[in-house]
């Protein structure tokens, strides 16, 4: 099989793992005596919604409300799907949230609250603390997505600038809680998920005042004297581990990157491919991380004792882009742009970078590939892989290379996906 093939249908292989067609189902509770209340935010909600519809029983009380990204609505019957802004939070997310907060806030003792959470919710879950308007929290939020700060990070800020998040969505329920997440974060902890809107959060007004100064951002003055009026206790802190509040929720991990990445090596191993995940952790500087897995492969490639080719190298986590340049391009397209710099035309060695929701940042693609004769492709086309590095602008470079992989919305959402391939 051509070795781009493997990449490719690997790829498919982790996507299909945290694929909520196959997944959901089995996590459903019985129905309750009394309404079953569906409410979710992420790339995969409506997917997630669409079994739920699909697999309660007919003769039980169900509704609700999800949100998702623009193009990644599915039909659903009983369950309201509304669209909106994503990775930049719009009106259509704000006013879908307080639609959602104040039905919660009607629910009952019998009745169900069944949340779907994933990747996105963030963003798409965006209602605006008392005080802060939709147009700051844009502006705060642009900005704390170009300075290279970790999703944890973000979300410590976003968790304290929100009315629902940050487990204040508990907070407003008398409901018993079962909350289905899709992991896209590493480490795959409920507080950072959708910035855990019924997860008890352990930061504090004072860690988003530290992570705005940590990047130097100058945000719009409401944000930060909201921020400090929590710091002085002058607004109360969103709800902690140990808080009554949680005792009648469950916030149930059903996919990450760790599933989608054993379902890719097993792929690989019954090719006869040897396979070696690195984690499903990484993070840091997309170029940075890979110049550390060029090192590792011209290693592999010069002394093969230890691990041998054929041999696929996988791994997952979320790395980050701090944009200095006006190009276009996500994490994972900056990563491979850099790993064929260094690879400089290593022979025998290919790799595929690509985000299992389907998009890089803000681009089409879900990625890019790439192979030994990249850097000879590129120098006939004139095209120079350190200009564009430095430029941010890693989809143009891939695009001309006719390397981008372009899916479509996978409906799913566990972060990267890495795989380098050594022949």
């Amino acid at each position: 099989m051509n070795p781009r093939s493997y990449l490719l249908e690997s790829f498919a292989v982790a996507v299909k793992a945290a694929d909520p067609t196959h997944i959901v189902s089995s996590h459903l509770p019985p129905p309750p005596l009394g309404r079953t209340f569906v409410v979710g935010a992420g790339k995969a909600s409506a997917a997630m919604a669409s079994v739920v519809e699909n697999t309660w029983p007919a003769v039980a009380q169900l509704d609700g409300l999800v949100i998702t990204r623009y193009g990644h609505t599915l039909p659903t019957h009983k369950i309201k799907v509304v669209e909106a802004g994503h990775p930049i939070p719009d009106e259509k997310g704000k006013q879908a949230a307080q639609e959602i907060l104040a039905t919660v806030q009607t629910l009952r003792s019998e009745d169900l609250l069944l949340c779907l959470f994933s990747g996105g919710g963030s963003s798409l879950l965006s209602l605006p603390i008392e005080g802060i308007s939709l147009h700051d929290l844009q502006a705060a939020t642009q900005q704390l997505l170009r300075c290279g700060a970790s999703i944890q990070e973000i979300n410590i800020v976003r968790k304290h600038l929100s009315a629902i998040q940050g487990g204040r969505l508990a907070a407003a329920c008398k409901a018993p809680i079962l909350a289905l997440i899709i992991s896209d974060v590493t480490g795959d902890e409920a507080t950072h998920i959708a910035s855990g809107p019924c997860s008890p959060d352990p930061s504090t007004f004072s860690d988003a005042l530290d992570v705005l100064d940590r990047y130097h951002l100058d945000v719009p003055k409401t944000v930060r004297q909201i921020l400090l009026a929590g710091k002085k206790r002058v607004i109360s802190e969103t709800p902690k581990p140990g808080s009554p509040i949680f005792n009648q929720v469950e916030n149930r991990i059903i996919a990450n990157a760790h599933q989608s990445l054993s379902a890719a090596a097993y792929y690989y191993q019954k090719h006869g491919i040897n396979t070696l995940i690195l984690g499903d952790t990484v993070t840091g500087e997309s170029r940075e991380i890979a110049k550390s897995y060029a090192a590792l492969i011209r290693e592999i490639k010069r002394y093969p004792q230890t691990l041998k080719p054929p041999l696929a190298l996988l791994s997952g986590g979320e790395t980050t882009v701090t944009l200095k340049g006006s190009g276009r391009g996500g994490r994972n397209s900056e990563f491979l742009l850099s790993l064929l710099i260094e690879l400089s035309a290593l022979e025998k060695v290919y790799a595929l970078a690509c985000d299992t929701d389907g998009l890089d940042g803000t681009e089409n693609n879900a990625g890019a590939l790439i192979s030994p004769d990249s850097l000879m492709r590129a120098n006939k086309l004139g095209l120079d892989p350190v200009s564009f590095l430095s430029n941010n602008d890693a989809y143009t470079f891939f695009q001309q290379l006719n390397d981008l992989v372009i899916t479509g919305p996978t409906y799913t959402n566990v972060n990267d996906y890495r795989a380098i391939l050594a022949l």
